[in-house]
């Protein structure tokens, strides 16, 4: 993470308004331009395209391969019930035969119903509208086959061991009048999804690698048995220790392009396509980019005991992102009527200190800005922090600016809309320099720093869990107004956000899913 700056630093001449003013998502392909060097980027010609309304989309089928599905092994809450939170288990020792299925079960299985949450099913991670566009296909170094989570199954043919994952987003998956966004919003629960996998890996003994998307992408999406590879983001490959140096084939036919009638997607692709992590010092980066990596942990080193949560099972089960009542949309944070432990912020900030498993990602994520909007927590005052190296600065006092915030929310408080933002206790903020980002890293730089901010908002997340309360990852600010409230610079902009709050006792039923 990037040290504290003064607000309003390094101008850059550039203004980005977008063809809806400040709408962040809009922002996005200007930004992407800026960052390539263009300081007078105009928005992409698909912009202004007539789009379905996101409620009339329909995901589209899993790409299930040919052969038959085999039942994940159940116990896997027993095994996590056991496991006391925040230990972790010292590594090294043997794994069980079973280990892999528990911690794909613990990383991707539905956790939970809410007959009165517009949005279901619900997985240990948080994902837009619950649609869970990134996919595990499970490998064994010759065949390969898909999770399916809410089968809880692995389906193609049963050969050897599982010892591989590989993980790619479903464009598609994702409603079209997201245009752009589609690619960002993959980019993200990529990064939350590889948190939650390294966690379940720690969790169940299992050391593993992980290898950044290379060139030889395409050709591994169609040896995964996807047949449109145009749907697909390129692959993260994670591999057991004892799956280590076996290779595959990246040749193949070149991939076709997307289909006509989709120009927004067509250069979402291109983006990601062009993203594939280069040799050792791509970009002006001194680390090497595309060789595996140990995956590292994604648990803090020292943490406190949770009055919550004892175990990991229960800080699984109590991670949500803001629950409202009757159907209602939105989130709802409760007044603070005493401030919040110091703990709270203590152990937000272990989480969001612990780096991503790879250099590349590591890397990357040192070149994020993180600010937080703070109130109600003992010990600090309220107003804009900076975030870095695991401590709070104090950058102005504002005990106004969650106000200002919810102002500039894009879902206001409405009769069938909850928005606590005034009242939630920790806001979070991730901003990057296109310029500087591209800078260094080339147009890998885009997307590491997506997945480096999906990192983070996961451990955010678990520690909101940890200490009773919830965490909404958003991108609904308004970017102008909201860079002014917390001091951005001029050429800056917000990769995500966010928003812990208070649950109010005010949900329905809640039917528990675990296995």
């Amino acid at each position: 993470m990037t040290a504290p700056a003064e607000p309003w630093t390094r101008r850059a001449p550039v203004d980005l308004p977008g063809p809806e003013g400040d709408n962040s998502i809009a922002r996005e392909p200007l930004w992407y331009a800026y960052g390539t060097g263009d300081d007078a980027p105009e928005p992409p010609p698909w912009t202004w395209a007539a789009t379905p309304p996101p409620d009339s989309h329909v995901p589209p089928p899993p790409p299930r391969p040919a052969g038959p599905a085999t039942l994940l092994p159940p116990g896997t809450t027993d095994r996590l019930s056991a496991l006391p939170y925040p230990h972790v288990p010292a590594p090294g020792g043997p794994a069980s035969p079973d280990a892999l299925s528990h911690a794909l079960t613990t990383t991707f299985a539905p956790l939970r119903r809410e007959p009165e949450n517009p949005y279901n099913e619900h997985r240990p991670y948080a994902s837009p509208r619950c649609l869970f566009p990134v996919h595990a296909f499970v490998g064994d170094g010759r065949d390969w086959r898909l999770l399916e989570p809410t089968r809880h199954t692995l389906t193609g043919p049963a050969t050897g061991a599982p010892t591989r994952i590989a993980l790619s987003g479903r464009y598609t998956a994702i409603p079209l009048a997201y245009q752009w966004f589609r690619g960002s919003l993959v980019a993200i629960e990529t990064g939350m999804v590889l948190r939650a996998l390294s966690l379940g890996l720690e969790l169940f003994g299992l050391p593993a690698t992980l290898t950044p998307p290379t060139e030889g992408g395409p050709a591994l999406l169609r040896e995964l048995g996807v047949e449109q590879t145009w749907e697909w983001s390129l692959p993260w490959l994670v591999e057991l220790d004892e799956a280590l140096g076996a290779g595959r084939d990246a040749t193949g036919p070149k991939e076709t392009p997307v289909p006509e009638g989709d120009p927004s997607l067509t250069d979402v692709v291109r983006v990601n396509r062009a993203q594939p992590y280069g040799p050792r010092g791509a970009g002006n980066c001194p680390t090497s980019h595309n060789e595996p990596a140990p995956v590292t942990t994604a648990v803090p080193p020292t943490l406190p005991p949770s009055p919550h949560t004892p175990t990991w099972s229960e800080l699984l089960w109590h991670r949500h992102s803001g629950r409202m009542p009757r159907g209602l949309h939105g989130m709802d944070s409760a007044k603070c009527l005493t401030p919040l432990p110091t703990r709270t912020l203590t152990t937000a900030l272990a989480w969001l200190g612990v780096p991503p498993p790879h250099p590349a990602l590591a890397a990357a994520f040192d070149e994020v800005t993180v600010t937080a909007v703070v109130q109600h927590i003992d010990g600090h005052t309220p107003g804009i922090h900076r975030i870095h190296d695991g401590t709070a600065h104090l950058l102005r006092r504002d005990p106004t600016a969650p106000a200002g915030l919810e102002a500039n929310y894009g879902y206001g408080l409405t009769p069938v809309n909850g928005c606590g933002i005034a009242n939630a206790p920790l806001t979070v903020f991730f901003s990057v320099r296109p310029r500087e980002l591209f800078a260094r890293f080339g147009p890998a730089g885009w997307s590491a720093a997506q997945h480096a901010c999906g990192w983070a908002v996961h451990g955010l997340c678990l520690a909101a869990a940890a200490e009773g309360l919830f965490a909404r990852p958003v991108r609904a600010f308004k970017e102008i107004q909201t860079k002014e409230v917390i001091g951005l610079g001029e050429d800056e902009t917000i990769v995500l956000s966010a928003v812990v709050g208070v649950p109010r006792e005010t949900v329905g039923a809640v039917l528990d899913l675990r296995t």
